[in-house]
């Protein structure tokens, strides 16, 4: 249910849903009915609508004819050509905040990381999927690192990307499972080189990171799953 109080009913369901598609509640593919929504949070048909309507903006929905709204579908071309977008302006961003960040860049990209390294990765009670909390402060992490970037049109598309990108991080229950790959090391290491201001050598690692995280899910994960048993079927 959407609380009130300090946030309107359409900031509370929009933030409601962004975390269940984020948190893989709601699936890939998935239909947004504005009924069942309503219920299920339990506001209005309108306040829906606009929760909607800013989720599509963020491309996390999207609106088909006939078909109405539903959670962005996945496909692993969809994640092929994301990805090179991706390697190619997010670690550009990167490059560009690595060289134009100031002393409170550092701090708040340190902060980031030492709450991201102390976050629970997984629950107990849905070992499937990282927790809400990990996925957060991964988010914040990452975007701390591109926030030194002074091109402000070049920075929003990274941010879009990595939008995108989250939902093909609960695709598959393989992630942060691998084990001859350490993620944890690999976000100290882009840390390290960002706050070393070897741009460089931040960019490179960012590149591997993001790759790499990208032929996982293609090796591992269904194409186009459209449902709770195809998201799942998967396993480490």
């Amino acid at each position: 249910m959407v609380k009130s109080g300090g946030t309107t009913r359409t900031d509370g369901i929009y933030q409601a849903m962004r975390a269940d598609i984020l948190g893989g509640r709601l699936v890939p593919g998935a239909r947004l009915k504005f009924p069942e929504l309503s219920e299920r949070y339990k506001v209005s048909v309108g306040a829906t609508r606009e929760a909607l309507t800013k989720l599509a903006a963020e491309g996390l929905v999207t609106a088909k004819a006939h078909q109405g709204y539903l959670v962005r579908p996945l496909s692993h071309e969809d994640l092929a050509d994301l990805t090179q977008a991706r390697v190619e302006i997010e670690s550009l961003v990167l490059k560009l905040s690595v060289l134009e960040g100031d002393v409170r860049w550092e701090a708040d990209a340190i902060a980031a990381h030492h709450l991201l390294e102390r976050t629970t990765y997984r629950d107990p009670a849905d070992p499937n999927h990282p927790t809400d909390e990990w996925s957060a402060a991964h988010r914040a992490f990452h975007q701390a690192l591109l926030a030194g970037c002074r091109n402000r049109r070049l920075l929003d598309t990274a941010l879009a990307l990595r939008q995108e990108a989250e939902l093909y991080l609960q695709w598959s229950v393989s992630f942060g499972n691998e084990p001859d790959r350490d993620v944890p090391g690999e976000h100290r290491a882009l840390l390290e080189a960002a706050v070393a201001r070897d741009a460089g050598c931040a960019q490179e690692l960012l590149r591997d990171h993001i790759a790499h995280t990208a032929q996982l899910l293609i090796s591992c994960a269904p194409d186009e799953p459209n449902s709770a048993e195809a998201y799942n079927e998967c396993t480490p």
